[in-house]
């Protein structure tokens, strides 16, 4: 994908994002859009866990205009686990989730899939350019996620997961123990709280991919999510979680960076 001209293509997708309710921030978005755009096989690019649509419109206006097809949305849009968003008096995010696509202009460049997960699993059979995980954040469903959706990875695709740094155990644990300890994947790097790895099955295991992912996981094993701090929050508990976040590196990278960082070959 030739991504000159890519900084103007995120700063519209971001102007869109900005206006719709969600908890990526920006940085994340950004990445989130550049993975999208720069992964460097074809295939499906599949969102797990939706709610109110904000990942949802970056990644959807970043397929119209490249012409990567409609992403695939998988959301049931409601609050079945303790780790979903609070929708207060609304039973449903669904209509929010439309409205907000509608009003972004990138409705048709969805494919709502209003199911769990595990059951739009079920049939799947296409190949994935990119797997965006941000749903249910308990260990077991963000393993199954993984189990049921990384085997469709294309060979040098891209795996995102969201909150895998000081946010949740669940992505975290997954994240450390299914990625980053695994040769199928190469390529890998943190952006906020994002991880991400490129499946790699076929050299996934070089030693710099290997120490690179070493090195992170080393990194982000001392990054806990605060829910699971064993010892009350003191001055220096917040020195060593930031001293652990600080040398995790998860700064944002460049177009030509990224193109570096996922060539196959």
């Amino acid at each position: 994908m030739d991504l000159a001209g890519f900084q103007a293509v995120c700063d519209e997708g971001l102007r869109r994002i900005r206006v719709t309710p969600g908890y990526l921030d920006d940085r994340e978005a950004l990445f989130l859009m550049l993975a999208a755009a720069g992964a460097p096989v074809d295939g499906a690019i599949v969102e797990i866990g939706s709610f109110k649509g904000r990942s949802t419109v970056g990644l959807a206006y970043v397929a119209q205009h490249y012409g990567l097809g409609r992403v695939v949305a998988v959301d049931p849009h409601t609050s079945p686990s303790a780790t979903d968003p609070d929708l207060g008096a609304q039973k449903s995010s669904y209509d929010d989730f439309q409205e907000n696509l509608r009003r972004a202009g990138v409705a048709d460049a969805v494919d709502c899939r209003r199911a769990f997960s595990h059951e739009v699993a079920r049939d799947w059979s296409q190949p994935i350019r990119l797997l965006w995980i941000d749903g249910d954040h308990m260990y077991p469903a963000v393993k199954q996620d993984l189990t049921l959706f990384g085997p469709h990875l294309a060979p040098g695709g891209i795996l995102v997961m969201h909150d895998v740094l000081r946010s949740w155990g669940g992505p975290q644990r997954v994240f450390l123990e299914d990625v980053l300890a695994s040769d199928d994947f190469g390529p890998a790097g943190f952006c906020r709280s994002i991880g991400w790895a490129q499946y790699r099955p076929g050299d996934g295991g070089g030693l710099r991919f290997r120490a690179r992912r070493a090195y992170l996981g080393w990194a982000a094993r001392h990054v806990r999510p605060p829910k699971e701090l064993e010892e009350p929050t003191t001055r220096v508990s917040r020195w060593r979680q930031w001293f652990w976040w600080s040398i995790s590196p998860h700064r944002l990278v460049t177009p030509a960076r990224w193109t570096a960082l996922v060539a196959l070959g």
